[in-house]
């Protein structure tokens, strides 16, 4: 009797990585042929490069030619341990940098190159060749957290919990205590004014103000412990758009008041280890959920709540971002999926808005790319 068994033909190609750019007008994909750069709505195929070896990272510069890659996948293209700055108009490695260990996140900007490893962080400048600015030590980061915003890079801190808020204008660092728990993801808004950070347990997120570093207001997504994929601010930094394992889309109002100047300032040092206490609500920010309003319930259920919800049928890990103020592109690494989302009035709902999902696609469709068995 023959007992091997049956040789499964994949179905579909997986996605090493998928990262969208700073206005989240494109995303970027690694593959196990190379990479590629999709327009984010229409959700189209705008540029494929296939190489002889995986790509396990791709980060674009905003739409400018140049990408960072790092090796990935069964076959990889270059180490893990070297980032590569690729000159897609000459078609070539514009700038090498190799590492000790390897890499698991790069953010670009127009002035400079973050690379996160499992403990450290590096701050370098985008010229040929870098120069290393800074050098920061962090907890154990596997999911290589940082977020390149326009006036700072917030990444976790050397101390479970904190978070490290970097000025890229003048190189002051803060240390936010925002969570007891290990820190699994981060966001700023695209004014430079608000960090949004969520922790393991996934159940609140706190806003903060990068002026201040003061608490401004505390969102929850719900009350069982939920894995973070990723968070994201709208353009008028406004809204956030929060996802999760738990499959579901969920958007919040950010107050307009939430800028800063109301927000209570935290304790701060540089390169302090120091544990804080858990950061705690600004009541004047502060909006009830309709439970929090009940006298008999504890303040737990008093933190803000989604005034919208979707549900969100891409596999894996995903990213969020918007591409105007009421629409909301989520890309799925497992299945290649693109998801479209809407915020639509709804008046005969308590928040007067719903979120539902308007269209969906394979990112992958149409790429002459082998599948990942």
């Amino acid at each position: 009797m023959d007992t091997r068994k049956a040789l499964t033909i994949p179905e579909r190609a997986i996605a090493l990585s998928a990262s969208f750019n700073q206005d989240f007008s494109c995303f970027a994909v690694g593959l196990e042929d190379g990479f590629a750069v999709v327009n984010t709505d229409p959700c189209e195929l705008r540029v494929h490069r296939s190489f002889s070896g995986g790509i396990g990272i791709a980060t674009m510069l905003g739409r400018a030619n140049f990408l960072a890659l790092v090796g990935g996948g069964r076959d990889p293209k270059f180490p893990p341990n070297r980032v590569i700055i690729w000159d897609d108009a000459k078609q070539r490695v514009a700038i090498p940098l190799d590492f000790k260990s390897d890499v698991l996140a790069v953010r670009l900007s127009r002035s400079k190159i973050i690379v996160v490893l499992r403990n450290r962080l590096y701050v370098y400048t985008f010229s040929s060749p870098p120069e290393r600015l800074q050098t920061f030590e962090t907890v154990n980061n596997d999911f290589g957290l940082a977020y390149l915003g326009s006036k700072h890079v917030a990444f976790p801190g050397r101390t479970i919990g904190q978070v490290n808020l970097f000025d890229l204008q003048t190189s002051n660092n803060t240390i936010v205590p925002a969570h007891t728990s290990s820190i699994m993801a981060l966001a700023l808004s695209p004014n430079g004014e608000l960090l949004a950070t969520a922790s393991e347990n996934g159940t609140l997120i706190r806003i903060f103000s990068t002026a201040s570093s003061g608490t401004v207001t505390e969102l929850r997504r719900g009350i069982d412990k939920a894995l973070i994929y990723s968070m994201a601010f709208s353009p008028s930094s406004t809204r956030l758009a929060v996802t999760s394992d738990k499959g579901t889309l969920h958007i919040f109002d950010v107050l307009p008041s939430a800028a800063a100047p109301e927000a209570q300032p935290r304790p701060s040092s540089v390169g302090s280890g120091a544990s804080e206490p858990a950061a705690t609500h600004t009541e004047s920010n502060k909006r009830f959920s309709l439970l929090g309003k009940l006298p008999l319930l504890p303040k737990y259920f008093s933190s803000e709540w989604s005034f919208a919800q979707a549900k969100v049928e891409g596999t894996g890990r995903n990213n969020v971002g918007w591409t105007d103020e009421d629409t909301i592109v989520v890309t799925s690494t497992d299945d290649c999926k693109w998801e479209k989302f809407v915020i639509l009035n709804a008046p005969h709902t308590e928040s007067g808005k719903t979120c539902e999902r308007e269209a969906w696609r394979n990112f992958v469709e149409g790429m002459d790319i082998p599948y990942s068995q």
